[in-house]
């Protein structure tokens, strides 16, 4: 029995290229010329920063997504509109919660978290410059805090990490 099991009555087609030759020519400079970019060597702005700790590990700036940058300067967090380029205090925490150790914005721009040395975590409102809420669990400095969406995760030098649902009121002290 002789039977074919494959048989081709018309040419073959050509074979596909893996890679195009069009991609494989240089470039023709001539056609087009890039814009080149100028990218400066000089900083456009020194803020001064006295009491910023030298402390790897902690988290002592964010930027915030409505164009304010955060600072912990020991006890105190400054906020500074880079849009406008003023500056404000937004809270000095008391001897027994100093130095603040992390600072994080929630993506809405309005609400920060302040990791505590003290251990604890507190939430405020920028517009309004109130404390919203303390958030306890840990049992150390709070050098991490990290945010997504209504969730703040916290952590600390005592090896805890801590999820904590911001909308959820039976995290308040």
């Amino acid at each position: 029995m002789n039977r074919r099991i494959l048989t081709f009555k018309s040419k073959l087609h050509a074979p596909i290229e893996p890679i195009p030759r069009v991609w494989l020519s240089p470039p023709d400079h001539k056609a087009k010329s890039r814009t080149r970019r100028h990218i400066s060597q000089t900083a456009e702005k020194k803020l001064d920063a006295p009491d910023l700790s030298d402390d790897f590990y902690l988290s002592l700036l964010d930027w915030g997504s409505n164009n304010i940058l955060a600072i912990a300067l020991g006890s105190t967090v400054y906020l500074w509109d880079a849009s406008n380029g003023s500056t404000s205090v937004l809270v000095t925490v008391s001897d027994d919660d100093d130095p603040v150790t992390s600072i994080s914005w929630a993506a809405d721009g309005r609400h920060i978290a302040l990791g505590l040395n003290s251990s604890c975590v507190e939430l405020w409102d920028t517009i309004s410059l109130k404390l919203l809420r303390k958030l306890k669990g840990h049992h150390e400095c709070v050098g991490s805090l990290a945010w997504n969406k209504e969730i703040l995760t916290t952590g600390s030098r005592d090896g805890n990490i801590i999820n904590n649902d911001v909308r959820v009121r039976r995290f308040v002290a």
